[in-house]
Formats: C-alpha cells, structure tokens, sequence
C-alpha cells in the first residue's frame, strides 16, 4: 500500500497567504460592495521596464525561426546571464564570484525551500523569529524539525532566534549551535538589515562551528544606507560557509516572469565534499531551466536603460515606504522597516493579536496587511504592510487605517 509522507501533517493549517486570501473572499462574499486595497502579498504592481519589454520582444522573436529557436537552457543557465550577474552584482562589489558558481532559476522561494535537499535530515536548522515561512515549512516537509507545539506556535527541534525591537530585529548568536542558518537580509517580514559589522560576526560564528549559512538576499536592491552589504560575499570567509539567494522578482519585478539564482561558491566544502557539485547533481535532475526568453529579460536587467528604469521603479516603491512608515508613525503606531526593504514592521494597538487586527482592518478599512504570527510566534502583536501597491492606493489605504 502506498503511504503518504506525514511529515506534511505536522505543519499547520494552510499556508499563510491561502489564508489570507480565504478570509478575504469570505468577507467579500459578504460584502460585495467593498472596495478592498491589498497590501498584504508581496507582490509588485509597476509593469515591466520598457528595456526588459523590447528584450523579451526580441526574443519571442528569436524563438520563431529555426536558426535562433532555443530548446533546453543550460544546467546552470545561459552563459550570458551569468557573467551578467558575475560582473555586476558581485564582482562590482568586491566579491570574487565566478559566473560557474551562478545558478540560474526560476525563483529563490523555490531555491530557499529546495536547498535543504543537498543537506542530512539529522542537520539542525535555526531561523530569526519571524520568518518568512518557507523556511520552516520546507524543513518541516524533510522530516527535520520535530513535532509541532501550537501552545508555543513552534516546532521542538528548530532553534528560533528572537528578533525583536530591542536588538533592532537582528537576531543574536545562537547559545545552541546550528547546523543550518537561515538569515534575510533585508529582512522579510521586518524590513530590518545588518550592517557589515553585525553580519561579519555570522561568518565567522559560521566557519568557527561548520555551520552552513543560507542567506535569502531577495530584497538587496532595496538597500539605501552605508555599510549595509548587499551580498554576504561582502565578508571575509563567506565563501567558505555561506550560499547565498537572489531573485530578479522584487529587483525587476519579475513575479509573473519567475527568474532567479543561487551562489554556492566553490570553496564550500562539507566532510571533504562540494556543496557546488551536490546542488548541480540535483539542479541537472529535477530542473530543466529558466526559460529562454526570461533569462534574455533577465539579461536586460543589467543593462544602462535597464538599470536606471528598475532603479526608478524601487524608488517608487520606496516614498510608497516612506509614506506608510511617516504617516502611520504621526498617527500614533509603532512602526519600524521601509528604509532599506519594501515592508513597513507595525506594532498592532491596544494588545491586539495579528489576526485580530487583520479582520479589524478588513472589517473597518477594507484594507488587508498580513498577520505577523503567520511568520512565526515572535512576530505575534506585530503586522506587516507591503510598499508594493499603486500610488493611490498605498495613500488611500493609509488614510482609511488613520480613520478607523
């Protein structure tokens, strides 16, 4: 008889966001009339740079005639994405990166949850507290983090690391030493970031212990302060114990696209074995390849037009940052993040949990965040608020949350 893998059971509840779009079709069954603003998923809503359009003209193109039709890409992804990405997100910066350590997909959700494949289930992981839940989740699916506590909103054998207001929602160094470390930065959902200083000492904690640590660096483009790093290939050793993610999804807005890579640089060595030559046996099996078409968008990204379309986009989602965080600050909330990442970090009033204060903004602005608990349990009495929205919207929203 076949049999189910009940580590699936363990998680609880349906993801996050199904959630959260349950109860918001709920309510607008009930409420047909109500003019709901979603700043809840992170996703964005500024189209697609005109220079990243007339790439992926051109290669629509390509694809119709016989001597430029492409079939399969490449293992690790086309040739000139990655010295694309070689030059100018690491090399440009000091980091000595090659384009063979570049792999290339379709997305870091899906690289962040699949790279616990390469790694022994008897790894211990530990996580900064919230998190954003694929994380957890996908451990939890290998059968890596005990039982779950719904008293404690936690699995028994993941080391959560507090992130709070008072260490600036950076976590500390673990007192129990991990195997695996997951780390984001610019973080999700807090909008907080390390400086150099901070996410040096991780690197060396790290090839101290020979710990691995998995760096989520999704939101890198957001970065607006000084010796705030962009890569943790930035800090001396990283390349010894560290993989790092990137995606083109937030930087490009690339959602409906889907493109993005992983970093496993080949000095990363596990019991005499490379992690670079594990991730490419599994790369080379269960992954055909980006598309051809969005790996030349991609491509795109990183030229002058492109540059300085994307660059204008982030900005714009930026004063939608600013002006959330100022204008809910004036009103009296708690609020942190929207300075280096596109997520406002909000203290919900009166003790309210996040799902309470998720249907009270439902219910009495038609505006829908998402429920810090849903990132972990020290994200309870917190919500987060996206930067994503239009303009009119992000303004619109704001003005109903003051009012109610």
């Amino acid at each position: 008889m076949a049999r189910i893998n009940s580590d699936y059971l363990k998680l609880p509840g349906s993801y996050l966001f199904s959630e959260i779009g349950r109860r918001v079709r709920t309510y607008q069954a009930e409420h047909p009339e109500a003019d709901v603003i979603r700043l809840g998923i992170g996703d964005v809503t500024q189209p697609i740079a005109p220079a990243i359009i007339d790439s992926l003209h051109a290669a629509v193109e390509e694809m119709g005639h016989p001597e430029s039709f492409k079939g399969y890409a490449p293992d690790l992804g086309y040739e000139f994405l990655r010295q694309k990405i070689a030059v100018y997100d690491y090399k440009a910066r000091g980091c000595e990166i090659s384009a063979e350590e570049i792999f290339v997909s379709d997305g870091a959700k899906c690289d962040c949850a699949n790279i616990q494949e390469i790694f022994s289930t008897e790894n211990r992981i530990a996580v900064c507290d919230p998190v954003y839940p694929v994380y957890v989740d996908s451990n939890v699916m290998a059968g890596r983090t005990g039982e779950y506590d719904p008293a404690a909103g936690c699995y028994k054998d993941v080391i959560y690391m507090p992130c709070t207001a008072e260490n600036g929602f950076a976590p500390d160094l673990p007192e129990q030493t991990p195997d695996l470390i997951y780390l984001c930065f610019p973080n999700n959902p807090t909008g907080a970031v390390m400086k150099k200083e901070q996410l040096q000492k991780w690197v060396d904690y790290a090839n101290r212990n020979g710990s691995v640590i998995l760096y989520d660096a999704a939101y890198e483009a957001y970065i607006a302060e000084e010796d705030v790093p962009h890569s943790i290939y930035e800090c001396e050793g990283a390349k010894t114990c560290a993989i790092e993610f990137r995606s083109f999804s937030k930087t490009a807005g690339f959602t409906g696209l889907r493109l993005g890579f992983t970093v496993i640089p080949k000095e990363l060595i596990l019991e005499g074995v490379s992690l670079w030559s594990l991730w490419a046996r599994r790369h080379g099996t269960k992954y055909n390849g980006a598309p051809y078409i969005i790996q030349r968008a991609g491509e795109a990204v990183y030229s002058q037009a492109g540059q300085a379309q994307i660059r204008a986009q982030i900005s714009y989602y930026m004063e939608n940052a600013k002006y959330i965080r100022e204008n809910l600050h004036s009103a009296g909330y708690t609020v942190s993040g929207g300075v280096n990442a596109p997520y406002i970090w909000l203290k919900t009033p009166e003790n309210m949990t996040s799902w309470e204060f998720f249907d009270h903004l439902l219910a009495g602005a038609n505006v829908v965040g998402t429920p810090g608990s849903g990132f972990g349990p020290g994200g309870e009495h917190y919500f987060r608020l996206t930067a994503f929205g239009s303009r009119e919207n992000t303004v619109e929203a704001v003005n109903r949350i003051i009012r109610i």
